[in-house]
């Protein structure tokens, strides 16, 4: 009876051990070199559209790089910047916006339907000479993800993975979006509801956003954003954050071996942003970073 019962117990063991190690695995590894199309590769298509993702899925990418905002009526949003950008916006009217009336506009003040009335892929980018033009609206995060992953399901692509920037900042809290809890919140909501978790990156400049899902969503990948003008040591950025995140994205002209050396030996991966010469993406892969972000996501 007491051989029975151990090796009961032996077998409920190991079920038990199999579920956690089942667990630790859905949280997926990123790609060995993740290739991102920023903005949806805004190079080439309307930036930050359901027709700029799915090119960059067309295109072979491994993840789609995005900025998400807070609509009036709380709608998780893409978007740069949380008003109408004057370069790429028309008006409900037709006429174009501006850009010293630009942040009047603001995507926080609008419900999500009155955001629809605003064209952002119509106006030729001053900057970007090759995007196509196409009249199409700020999306919601959520018709991006069924948008992406039906597409990669009938392409028989491999699942995308989605790094999402938070835009947030201390002194636009309550003025130009959710403050930091409120605004993480509407965000994982989203995430949770369409059963991405495992492949989300949650990437920002602002520590805030990046310490609330570190806190509260421990599995949730993390990425450090990094200006080109921080002077301050690595050390000295993580102990700002008060934790190591997944990745460490810093502009790519600060990536050197020095500080490839430095991130690996912290277990964080290097994904520079943003490289739109092939040369450049070449040299950066060679010298060991594990991913580049890109505008011109057909460099690939």
């Amino acid at each position: 009876m007491s051989n029975k019962r151990e090796i009961a117990e032996l077998v409920l063991a190991i079920v038990f051990i199999a579920g956690c190690h089942t667990v630790k695995l859905a949280t997926m590894n990123l790609p060995a070199f993740d290739t991102e199309a920023h903005r949806g590769g805004r190079g080439l298509m309307p930036e930050n559209t359901i027709p700029a993702m799915l090119n960059g899925l067309s295109l072979g990418v491994t993840t789609l790089e995005m900025d998400a905002v807070i609509t009036k009526d709380g709608q998780v949003i893409l978007s740069h910047e949380p008003f109408f950008n004057h370069e790429i916006t028309t008006k409900p009217d037709g006429s174009f916006i501006e850009e010293k009336e630009e942040k009047k506009y603001n995507v926080y003040t609008m419900t999500y339907a009155e955001t629809r009335q605003f064209d952002v892929g119509a106006r030729p980018h001053p900057r970007f000479p090759q995007q196509q033009k196409i009249k199409v609206s700020k999306p919601l995060l959520s018709e991006v993800i069924d948008s992406a992953e039906a597409f990669a399901a009938s392409k028989h692509l491999v699942l995308p993975f989605y790094n999402i920037e938070t835009k947030t900042q201390p002194l636009t809290d309550n003025i130009y979006h959710p403050a930091p809890e409120a605004f993480v919140s509407l965000l994982m909501k989203v995430i949770m509801e369409k059963k991405i978790s495992d492949r989300v990156i949650i990437q920002s400049f602002d520590p805030r956003t990046l310490q609330i899902i570190h806190s509260k969503f421990p599995n949730i990948k993390t990425a450090l954003l990094i200006e080109d003008f921080d002077k301050r040591s690595l050390d000295d950025q993580l102990k700002q954050l008060g934790f190591t995140p997944t990745i460490y994205s810093p502009a790519y002209k600060l990536v050197n071996e020095t500080l490839l050396q430095a991130c690996h030996q912290k277990r964080m991966k290097v994904i520079a942003w943003t490289v739109n010469d092939k040369n450049e993406i070449i040299r950066l892969r060679q010298l060991g970073a594990d991913g580049i972000i890109t505008d011109y996501p057909n460099l690939f």
